[in-house]
């Protein structure tokens, strides 16, 4: 059996769909997940936590398990050098994905950690970035 993509969601991402649908849109995190896994990229495991601690052990697990990693930080983007440091040991490509264009929002969301070692970056094309990193990450993993 193929190794899984891993798709990581961080912190207030589980309220989709009525957090500032004007940013967000109004899909929630549930259907971003059926749209994924109707693309057929193959098996994936898609998880969502508002934990830091939740997260960097998901992003060890895709290290023994996963064959790429697309990460959705959410704020931990722009504050954890603890979920930088794991995700510097993933081997396989790894690409940081945002709903919104965070380089239009306040600066405070200019600064991106995970942009340090991401392969790659998707922002702002709302969530159908999700299918479109997916795509992208077929096409790296093949």
């Amino acid at each position: 059996m193929a190794k899984p993509i891993y798709i990581l969601n961080g912190p207030n991402l589980n309220r989709l769909g009525t957090r500032e649908p004007h940013i967000y849109g109004s899909t929630t995190l549930p259907e971003v997940e059926a749209q994924c896994r109707d693309a057929g990229a193959g098996p994936l495991e898609f998880r969502q936590t508002n934990s830091e601690t939740q997260l960097i052990d998901w992003v060890h697990e895709a290290i023994d398990e996963g064959a790429g990693i697309i990460i959705n930080p959410a704020a931990y983007t722009f504050t954890s050098i603890a979920l930088l440091d794991a995700l510097k040991m993933f081997p396989g490509p790894i690409i940081e994905l945002h709903i919104s264009n965070i380089h239009k929002r306040e600066e405070i969301y200019h600064h991106s950690l995970v942009s340090k070692v991401a392969t790659a970056v998707i922002a702002g094309l709302g969530p159908k970035g999700y299918t479109v990193a997916l795509g992208a990450m077929r096409g790296m993993l093949s």
